[in-house]
């Protein structure tokens, strides 16, 4: 028995009758604050380079996996198997060039490229009208709010928006610099310590303005073809 087996059934023998009473009790939602925990500690390991550590906590984040899974097949949803089998099918399609005749790509950027025709094509696949695909649509909307916010400008930038947009460059910006992380943190922490003081929750004010740009650039980002 591999050791992936092995912890869908330890998973299984917990959540049966004559299981643990917390496992037993646990829902989608109530495990919802458990995923983000765990994701928050492999990104913690990544950070400080911590092998051993990070093994661990993968450990932990791939039993979230799990559960979900176990309790999903509790229902006759679907089961680990259809996870893996889901995933694997999406790398496989949307590496053409690695695994199909697809043209050879040679940069990552290209890739990406490629990668995007492919989920526009999906969505097409799947009856999605052409003029619902929006650039901002599928934001995954539980995204810290400075990820929220680079995706937005990831996005806005990659289609040619950001031009457009009402937002201006920062005082004291290194465009055209060699970027410094640790002066970046630094002002980073320093807008934190502001909002502090002004009784401003940074995470909030963010995602609101990373928002109203979603929403000032939406009606623009289309990806309708004429």
């Amino acid at each position: 028995m591999n050791e992936i087996q092995r912890l869908r059934e330890i998973v299984a023998k917990l959540r049966a009758p004559d299981g643990c009473p917390w496992d037993i009790e646990q829902t989608h939602q109530s495990l919802s604050g458990c995923l983000v925990e765990e994701t928050s500690e492999v990104l913690e390991t990544i950070d400080n380079q911590d092998m051993p550590a990070m093994r661990e906590e993968l450990g932990d984040l791939l039993l979230q996996v799990v559960m979900h899974s176990q309790i999903a097949e509790e229902s006759n949803s679907f089961d680990l198997e259809d996870v893996a089998r889901e995933i694997n099918e999406k790398l496989i399609r949307r590496h053409p060039h690695v695994f199909g005749e697809g043209a050879e790509l040679e940069s990552a950027d290209e890739v990406l490229a490629r990668w995007d025709e492919i989920k526009a094509e999906e969505k097409v696949a799947k009856g999605l009208p052409p003029n619902k695909r929006k650039i901002f649509r599928d934001l995954p909307p539980r995204l810290p709010a400075l990820l929220f916010a680079l995706d937005v400008f990831k996005r806005a930038d990659k289609a040619g928006l950001a031009a457009k947009a009402s937002w201006n460059e920062p005082e004291g910006n290194t465009s055209g610099a060699e970027p410094d992380e640790n002066k970046m943190g630094r002002e980073l922490f320093l807008l934190v310590s502001a909002c502090r003081k002004a009784g401003v929750d940074p995470e909030s004010a963010l995602r609101r303005y990373a928002s109203e740009i979603v929403e000032e650039l939406e009606p623009q980002s289309s990806l309708e073809k004429d």
